[in-house]
C-alpha cells in the first residue's frame, strides 16, 4: 500500500502533537517534517478557529499547487468558511470529530480529488452562496461562472453555429458589439477562442 505523505501545521505544539499522535501509528500515512511541504500530498492545518493567522498559513501552503489542504478546527464561522473555500481548502474536520479513522478518511478523500466537510458546514456554505448570488451577482446581471446574461446569449448562438452577422441579427446588436462581447469573455476568463468559450459555458451548465 502506497502511503500518503502528510505535513501537519498548528499554532501551538500541543495541538500539533495531538494530531500527530492520532496519525503516527496509521500505515496509510507518512508524516513529513513541517519545513518540507513541497514533498507532501496533504497538509493538515490545526487551529482553534479560522483566524487571520490560519488563513495566512493556508495561503502560504497554497503556493504548492499539488498540495491538498485540510483544516482541523474547533469552530468555523461563516466568514472563515468562505475564506477557506476561496483559498482552495479541500477538507474540513472539527477537532471534536478528529479521530484517527476520520482523519485518515479525509486525507484519502482529498488525495483522490474529493472535497469533504461536515454536512452542517456544507449547508451554511450553500446558504452563503445563494446570498452572494442574490445580493451581489444577480443585480449586476452576473452569475458564478462570471458571465452576464447577454454573454450567455451570444455563446448559445455561437454553439448553435451562428456566425457574427447572424448573431448580430438575432440579438439586434451590431457586429462590432458581438465581437466586443466575445473578446471580453475570452480575455476576462483567459480563454483561447470562441470554441474554448463555448466549452467553458457548457462545463458550467450555461448552455
Amino acid at each position: 500500500m502506497e502511503r500518503i505523505q502528510v505535513v501537519v501545521r498548528a499554532h501551538d505544539p500541543i495541538s500539533r502533537a495531538g494530531v500527530l499522535s492520532q496519525l503516527k501509528q496509521r500505515p496509510e500515512v507518512e508524516i513529513l517534517e513541517t519545513d518540507r511541504p513541497e514533498t507532501a500530498r496533504v497538509a493538515l492545518v490545526v487551529a482553534d478557529t479560522v483566524c487571520p493567522d490560519t488563513l495566512g498559513v493556508l495561503r502560504t501552503l497554497r503556493c504548492h499547487s499539488d498540495l491538498r489542504l485540510v483544516v482541523v478546527a474547533g469552530s468555523v464561522d461563516d466568514s472563515g468558511l468562505l475564506a477557506i473555500v476561496e483559498i482552495g481548502v479541500s477538507g474540513v474536520v472539527r477537532r471534536a470529530e478528529a479521530s484517527p479513522d476520520r482523519l485518515v478518511s479525509v486525507i484519502k478523500s482529498v488525495t483522490a480529488g474529493a472535497g469533504t466537510m461536515p454536512p452542517d458546514l456544507l449547508g451554511r456554505l450553500l446558504t452563503q452562496v445563494r446570498r452572494v448570488q442574490g445580493d451581489l451577482l444577480t443585480p449586476r446581471g452576473l452569475n458564478f461562472a462570471g458571465l452576464a446574461e447577454r454573454e450567455v446569449q451570444v455563446l448559445r448562438l455561437v454553439a448553435d453555429g451562428y456566425d457574427t452577422a447572424e448573431i448580430a441579427t438575432a440579438l439586434s446588436y451590431s457586429q462590432r458589439t458581438v465581437k466586443t462581447v466575445l473578446h471580453d469573455i475570452t480575455s476576462r476568463l483567459h480563454l483561447r477562442n470562441r470554441a474554448h468559450a463555448v466549452a467553458y459555458a457548457l462545463r458550467n451548465g450555461l448552455l
